[in-house]
């Protein structure tokens, strides 16, 4: 790995993960180019601000899981190679029910060039820390879809509530969201942007 990257769960001790590339449970249906072990990887500039994040969440009673973090470029390219594959429904009804495939780049929700890719993105949810329980979001990771959107119309007041929850402790933990993936956050402050790494997550 990089000398400035590392396994977050390292430098932040305590944080949840599920690295959902390395396993079935993604809008592939398989584990994903690059992804060797399951494991979350960035920057350690993302890691010292995740870790501000995590606190931040502490106090209002939740705690943070991680969906991805460092996305080898060698996975941008296998999602394009998928893409150009005929369709066969495994996952669509879970993670893009009104699109097809080439969709997903065009609407901006996969993109050839990710800022995963630069090290200091994060794809998280937030769970209560007193039951363990997934805060209800309204849709789960890369559910490719207007209602993933911030803002969206058609989800809950508890589960807009939780949204603006996440987004109010990754902006003051120095993070920017992306308006079409509650999920997603990149440092404004990157040490890397404009490099895309393609070391294996390993």
């Amino acid at each position: 790995m990089n000398d400035d990257f590392a396994f977050v769960d390292e430098l932040v001790p305590g944080i949840r993960w599920d690295a959902k590339y390395a396993t079935w449970d993604n809008f592939t249906g398989k584990p994903v180019d690059g992804y060797l072990v399951n494991r979350i990887a960035g920057t350690t500039t993302l890691c010292a601000a995740l870790a501000q994040a995590q606190e931040k969440a502490a106090s209002l009673g939740f705690g943070l899981l991680l969906w991805d973090g460092y996305r080898p470029q060698r996975a941008v390219e296998c999602f394009l190679r998928w893409v150009d594959q005929p369709e066969d429904g495994r996952t669509k009804l879970w993670h893009y029910p009104n699109l097809d495939r080439a969709g997903m780049f065009a609407k901006g929700y996969v993109a050839t060039r990710s800022g995963h890719s630069r090290g200091s993105t994060v794809d998280l949810t937030l769970y209560h820390l007193g039951t363990g329980e997934l805060a209800s979001m309204g849709g789960g990771h890369d559910l490719m879809d207007p209602i993933s959107h911030h803002g969206a119309r058609g989800v809950s007041a508890l589960e807009a509530g939780n949204r603006r929850y996440l987004r109010s402790i990754m902006e003051d933990c120095g993070f920017g969201s992306y308006e079409r993936e509650w999920w997603h956050y990149s440092l404004t402050n990157e040490p890397y942007p404009d490099t895309y790494f393609d070391f294996p997550v390993a």
